[in-house]
């Protein structure tokens, strides 16, 4: 089965008074129909900085230089310009951001922003674009959904906004949704919630997920297949099942023993160090000075991906030697 989306080589780099700073080096992967892809890593390593560059929803400002191929549906949307990229946003591929509180814009009712791309995208009347509204706000579970059209933003909870958020992105019936850390600002109850309602609509309309997080219970929860990232590089890749049940890299690792608070007396188990500045990174494995593994041979190149089976690959030199826990 042909993949819906196929990323090869993506790069993102920002100009600076130090050069071209890196904040995404030579990412690839594939997303297939109907499949959940989970990016995760710390905040730092990139996952944001990628899907932005795929949307184009890179600040201009900041003159961002993007390489690499994004094919979907047979185009490359990193070589689309600029109105192409905005009839494929909203349309074919929907977006949550991670704070609805900034996403939504103060001075719109709820009705006006879920009819706009209705509007925009399918040429839907006024009418008929409120009453699909009011449909999307029954679909994501919103109570009274009649009388939120008129209402704004503020006038909404965290967790109704989030709702909001997602029943403007799937207003078109996308093929992909790519949902940036979506449980981010939300409580536990909430966030169950809010991801239950993502799996159920994702079986609903047959849509693929870019999910968005640093959260590895929701990763658990939600995704099929997983890339860790670190630095601005892929490090780890595999099915759900692989990364979290058996890692292979050292940061992964990491990251799953944070999860569990395997520190001393129950406590958070925290990674040493911080990630490293894109324009600073260590020679050889951009990890290597964070890991307890780490060996001279760290330091004399970047590591290589090691493919470990059943699609599962981590860019380590112990991969599969059986240091995992």
């Amino acid at each position: 089965m042909n993949p819906l989306l196929s990323i090869e080589n993506l790069s993102v780099g920002f100009p600076s008074s130090r050069g071209l700073v890196k904040a995404v080096a030579d990412v690839s992967f594939t997303i297939g129909p109907g499949e959940t892809l989970a990016l995760v890593g710390e905040s730092g390593s990139g996952k944001s900085t990628a899907a932005l560059a795929l949307t184009g929803l890179l600040p201009r400002s900041a003159r961002p230089q993007v390489t690499g191929r994004a094919l979907f549906g047979g185009r490359d949307l990193l070589a689309l310009g600029a109105q192409a990229l905005r009839r494929v946003r909203g349309n074919s591929v929907g977006m949550i951001f991670q704070d609805p509180s900034t996403a939504l814009n103060p001075v719109f009712t709820i009705g006006q922003q879920i009819a706009e791309p209705l509007q925009i995208h399918l040429g839907l009347s006024w009418a008929r674009a409120q009453e699909r509204a009011v449909e999307l706000l029954t679909l994501v579970r919103v109570a009274e959904p009649e009388r939120r059209l008129a209402q704004y933003p503020h006038n909404l909870s965290g967790g109704m906004r989030q709702r909001v958020m997602i029943a403007i992105a799937l207003a078109c019936k996308p093929s992909l949704l790519i949902a940036d850390e979506p449980t981010t600002a939300l409580d536990v109850t909430v966030q169950a919630q809010v991801l239950r309602l993502i799996a159920d609509l994702k079986a609903a309309i047959g849509m693929s997920v870019l999910l968005i997080t640093h959260d590895l219970g929701v990763v658990w929860e939600t995704a099929d297949r997983v890339i860790v990232m670190y630095a601005g590089r892929k490090v780890e890749d595999g099915p759900v099942e692989a990364i979290l049940g058996l890692p292979q890299h050292p940061y992964t690792m990491g990251l799953l023993r944070a999860a569990r608070k395997d520190g001393p007396d129950g406590r958070l188990a925290e990674i040493p160090g911080m990630v490293p500045s894109p324009n600073a990174l260590p020679p050889g494995c951009a990890f290597e000075p964070r890991c307890a593994l780490a060996s001279v041979r760290c330091r004399d190149g970047r590591p290589p991906f090691i493919a470990l089976g059943a699609g599962h690959s981590a860019a380590c030199i112990r991969a599969g030697d059986g240091t995992a826990p």
